[in-house]
This record gives C-alpha cells, structure tokens and sequence, in this order.
C-alpha cells in the first residue's frame, strides 16, 4: 500500500510541475527554476551519502547473502551508477535540459527557441534519469526499512519538481504544440513509477548482496544528477555563489534533519529477514537442549 501512495504522489507532483508553464509560463523565471533546482539537489546529495550509501553498506554486511561482497565492490558499484549516466549524457541523452533555463526565459512570446535536441530526445533523456530515480526508491522499498524508503522517495519527489518544470517550459517552445508537449511529459513522468514498482517486484525478497549493489549503483546515479544540475550554475561568475549557497543550505538543513532524527531512535534499523531466522533458530536449539537435561 506504501508503494501505491508513492507512485501516486510522484505521478502527481510530475504532472503539476510539468504542466504549470502552460498556465504560469511568464511568471515561471529562469533564476526561480535555478535556485530550486539548487536547493533540490543539497536534498539529493544528503539523500545520497547519509541514506543510501549507508544503507547499501548496512545491507551487504548483516550476511547471508549468495555474494560475498568486499568494500571495493560496493565503491564500484556506486561509481557504475555514475559513469552509466555519465556514459548516457556523453551520446546527448542527459539533463542537457537543465542549462538552457537562459533562453526559457527570455524566449516566451516566440513560435519556438531553436535546440540543437530535439523535445522528444530531451523526454527520453530525461525519463531514463527518472527510471534511475523509480530503481533506487523500489530497492529502498524492497529493504524493508520503511523510513529509509520515505526519506530516498522524499529527496526524489523534491527532485523532480525543478526537472518536471525545465521539461515544461523546454517541451513548450517546441513545435508540435502542447500535445506534443504533454506527450513528452507524460513519458517522463510514468518513467519513475513504472521502474519503481517493477523494481520493487524484483528486489522484494532478494538476495541482500544484490540488494546492496542496487542500492549503491542508485546513490552514484543520485551523486550524478545532483552534480550535473548544479555545476553550470555554480560555473557562472554571475550566480556561481548563489547556487553554492542553495545546495550547502539544503545539504545542511536536510543533514541536521537525519541527524535528530537518527538522534530519536527513527531511522534505526530493524532485523533483516536472515538475522531474525538465525536468532529463532539459535532459540529452538538452546530449547532442545534444555529439555534434553531435564529428561
């Protein structure tokens, strides 16, 4: 039931921030789409290293898993996650959408701003990032740590308004018109629920050795797209410390979060299903062993 909410948010808040430049196109500006996208990736940072990447680590280490997994595989997990993206954005399907919020903004009132991609290859390139976003919230769910998976599905959701946005407007100064546009939008925002219940179906009960190396090649993909959002800005000698100060804050805030909430007791651990077999087991045998004394 937890996955049906979070498919249903994340649907509704792609929808509502992909379609809002059809409506407010002028009031959306190009240093407001900016600072959001910003502030979302400090969530997306934190989401990485204090979250998944623990998790990952946490998993591979409670045993009983098919693979026996060494810290240099786990690291290498983590950085497939980011050399895939990377290798992705390299043949021109990326967040290229994201550093051209410039002529968004100055290019309302016009038949279309000319791109050297395509809407659709943007819709596409986009959409593979959310199936990116749909496999770590599906493997956190599948952990069984549900405030885990609330926290990763939380930074994601915060993600995707600045990139559903940047779509929005992107898709509407192509040519084909607003249907083309919600087509390209529609793409992007099924992409992420889709991969996350398959996900979710696939990882549940999984082998925890495979489970962790998802969870790890998911924090590289986080660690990516955090960075690619960024890095132009924070280039900028115009809005260069601007942007940095919105992705420390968000870092910041969203890191003094997890650490009180850690502080609470919520974000300990439960027994994973291995551990709690073992332990029942280990209580049958010393029951055994008792009744064979008193016979």
């Amino acid at each position: 039931m937890e996955t049906i909410y979070l498919v249903l948010l994340i649907v509704a808040v792609s929808l509502g921030a992909g379609l809002l430049p059809q409506v407010l196109a002028s009031r959306v500006t190009s240093r407001g789409l900016s600072d959001l996208t910003g502030l979302a990736s400090g969530l997306l940072l934190v989401s990485a290293f204090v979250v998944v990447v623990p998790e990952g680590f946490h998993t591979a280490s409670t045993g009983g898993g098919r693979f026996d997994l060494d810290p240099v595989m786990l690291g290498l997990a983590a950085l497939a996650g980011f050399i895939v993206l990377l290798v992705l954005e390299g043949l021109g399907i990326g967040h290229a959408v994201h550093e051209e919020h410039h002529d968004h903004a100055t290019g309302h009132g016009h038949e279309h701003v000319h791109h050297p991609l395509s809407g659709g290859v943007v819709a596409i390139g986009l959409s593979i990032h959310a199936v990116a976003d749909g496999l770590a919230i599906g493997a956190a769910a599948a952990s069984g740590e549900a405030s885990f998976s609330l926290l990763v599905a939380f930074a994601v959701v915060v993600h995707r308004v600045p990139a559903a946005l940047s779509l929005g407007i992107f898709l509407l100064h192509q040519p084909g018109g607003r249907r083309a546009a919600v087509r390209g939008l529609m793409l992007f925002t099924l992409a992420t629920p889709v991969a996350l219940v398959l996900s979710y179906l696939l990882l549940d009960g999984a082998d925890p050795s495979v489970l962790a190396l998802v969870l790890l090649f998911s924090a590289g993909t986080f660690v990516y797209v955090a960075t690619v959002d960024t890095l132009p800005a924070i280039h900028n000698p115009d809005v260069g410390r601007r942007a940095v100060r919105n992705v420390v804050s968000s870092a910041a805030a969203f890191a003094m979060v997890l650490v009180l909430l850690n502080g609470a007791g919520v974000l300990e651990h439960g027994h994973h299903e291995g551990v709690a077999h073992d332990d029942g087991a280990h209580l049958e045998e010393e029951h055994a062993d008792h009744a064979g004394e008193g016979s």
